[in-house]
């Protein structure tokens, strides 16, 4: 496994091993022993999370402000543009994002500590998204920041206008939103 840092040093991605021959392919998506080792961090996935979305969706900024999840992001099918917000205060990248393409044909995988804000928007025609939490989903304790916040910035690779929830579409301004400390 190849890891590699992004501009903020606590998120990684993370490349497996991949075989291939004239079969197709062959590569361990997960292994504790092997991510613990590449990356020194030391976690126990609790839940594992599928989604399918269509061409233009965004979903995002979410994050759980008790309970945090630490996220490993992969993508089964399709294409996206993964984002993720320092939310931590106390972090010298408070409020700077990451985006990085993942998809089915690269097999990269996102790692997103605990304190992040997370959402993606989908580049393919479809996209199936499989990602690993640290903790269960506490809906009384999950937050959303407003995916177009200028405060934030973020250059989402939007030809038109995306397709959001109702929940996304309302989502808090970054300024006045619960962050960590």
């Amino acid at each position: 496994m190849k890891v590699a840092e992004t501009a903020i040093a606590d998120v990684l991605i993370l490349e497996p091993a991949v075989y291939e021959d004239e079969r197709g392919f062959f590569y361990e998506s997960y292994n504790k022993r092997d991510f613990e080792h590449a990356t020194g961090i030391r976690r126990d996935f609790l839940q594992d999370n599928f989604s399918y979305s269509s061409k233009g969706v965004l979903r995002g900024l979410h994050y759980q402000i008790k309970h945090p999840q630490g996220k490993l992001v992969s993508v089964t099918s399709g294409e996206i543009f993964d984002v993720v917000v320092d939310i931590r205060k106390s972090s010298a990248t408070f409020g700077k994002w990451v985006g990085v393409n993942l998809s089915a044909e690269n097999k990269k995988q996102m790692w997103i500590p605990e304190g992040f804000a997370h959402g993606f928007l989908v580049l393919s025609d479809s996209a199936e998204v499989l990602y690993k939490t640290s903790d269960y989903y506490s809906p009384e304790f999950e937050r959303c920041i407003r995916w177009d916040d200028e405060a934030l910035g973020i250059a989402w690779p939007l030809p038109v206008a995306p397709t959001v929830s109702k929940k996304d579409a309302s989502g808090e301004d970054f300024k006045s939103a619960e962050v960590f400390q």
